[in-house]
């Protein structure tokens, strides 16, 4: 079901790019859209090396959530407007914008698992020694993901800037949100790496970078 719900969800999304002529992320909406999409195929991956079912869920409540957000952003009016002269430019949108996006979209799957992880063991009894390692190594690993893509995609977006408006660096807020997302994550692997924390202290940080 999750993979059908994907490939209809690729269709519209593929429509969409080819009405515009432009990569998948151009706003707000598509932005939610566009998350909602990674989530789930990174949940199909996960599905596909742990067998457990836990990926396809958390994964699909992120779609089904962002989802339900872009239909209330789509209430506003065209979600196809022109684009801003400063933000014209397809290579820059297509490499800074779908990197960073998708740095964000595992950073909110690796937060969803941890949640099923701390539900399941404060309200079920089926949270054993092996599911947690596994939930664990889940978290870990789009945790690497997820800092990987929001770090390069934060540069590119300072490239971009530098091109656009001739500094690299501005402290707006988005640039402040996009350093967030990589120094919370980036503080996860190096309280981790440093055995600060273990397994439920992963899942506690990782947890916080939803909030993030």
């Amino acid at each position: 079901l999750s993979a059908l719900a994907l490939v209809i969800h690729t269709a519209g999304m593929l429509f969409r790019m080819f009405l515009e002529g432009r990569p998948p992320v151009t706003n707000l909406y598509s932005s939610a859209i566009f998350i909602g999409w990674a989530a789930v195929l990174l949940g199909l991956v996960l599905e596909r090396f742990w067998r457990n079912g836990v990926g396809v869920v958390a994964s699909s409540a992120v779609g089904f959530i962002t989802l339900i957000i872009a239909h209330n952003l789509s209430l506003g009016g065209d979600t196809m407007e022109m684009m801003r002269a400063v933000l014209d430019t397809n290579f820059w949108l297509a490499t800074h914008v779908v990197a960073v996006t998708i740095g964000y979209a595992s950073t909110f799957v690796a937060g969803f698992l941890a949640v099923v992880y701390i539900l399941r063991g404060a309200f079920t009894r089926t949270l054993d020694a092996a599911t947690g390692s596994s939930l664990a190594r889940m978290v870990y690993g789009i945790v690497c993901f997820a800092t990987l893509f929001s770090f390069v995609g934060t540069v590119l977006g300072g490239i971009w800037a530098d091109q656009s408006w001739g500094r690299f660096w501005g402290w707006d807020p988005k640039e402040n949100g996009a350093l967030l997302i990589v120094l919370w994550n980036a503080i996860i692997l190096h309280a981790r790496w440093g055995g600060i924390i273990r397994e439920r202290g992963l899942m506690v940080l990782a947890m916080g970078g939803n909030i993030v």
